[in-house]
């Protein structure tokens, strides 16, 4: 496993055995639990993980998402770290780094975030610019579904379009939170968003990202 993935791995791994089994996460009003056995059933049930993107494929991600939850969380945490099957694509190293990155930055910090106490996390430069290329190249997929146009800025003045479209708001952050931010954590963010009151509250209600 490269770089980042095998470190944003182990982060969240660490995250979610210190927060224990039950408790809340930013994704999709899942439990901690629910959120470990969905990290490995997409890396481990490739058969099921389709369901993920696939909708008629979602009642069978959903029974063998359930199976793994039911395991003991210890097993979970176990099987997070240990990584993927050799058989995998996932094992290797360049689609771990290109699929894994960001997926686990992200859930990362849904576990950090939905805790009263959380404390933000500093970025090193790298891993930075490292999340900015991959929101560029996600920029539109994420941002499909929103309701008005919708330009991701840096604070050093680079935009990805996430949303063509008037009225428009753009969002300034640094990359992390811009990522965050599409992936549908908008109130979870730390971002600026400028433009017009009624289209910044629709946007903040919009189901952004996969």
């Amino acid at each position: 496993m490269s770089t980042h993935a095998k470190r944003e791995r182990l982060l969240l791994a660490d995250l979610l055995e210190g927060a224990g089994p039950d408790a809340p996460t930013l994704c999709e009003n899942w439990t901690t639990r629910e959120l470990a056995a969905h990290t490995v059933v997409r890396e481990r049930r490739a058969d099921a993980a389709g369901g993920i993107l696939v909708k008629p494929l979602a009642s069978r991600l959903e029974r063998v998402q359930a199976e793994f939850a039911a395991k003991p969380y210890e097993e979970l945490i176990g099987l997070i770290r240990t990584g993927p099957p050799r058989l995998s694509p996932f094992s290797l190293k360049q689609i771990d780094e290109a699929s894994n990155t960001v997926e686990f930055y992200v859930h990362s910090e849904d576990v950090r975030r939905a805790q009263p106490a959380w404390t933000p996390r500093e970025l090193d430069p790298v891993f930075s610019d490292a999340l900015w290329a991959r929101l560029e190249r996600m920029a539109r997929v994420l941002g499909r579904k929103s309701p008005v146009g919708l330009v991701l800025r840096r604070p050093d003045g680079q935009t990805a379009v996430a949303r063509r479209g008037t009225p428009v708001v753009t969002v300034t952050g640094e990359p992390g939170e811009l990522l965050l931010f599409a992936f549908g954590r908008q109130s979870a963010a730390n971002v600026e968003l400028d433009g017009d009151k009624d289209a910044v509250a629709r946007l903040l209600e919009a189901k952004l990202g996969l």
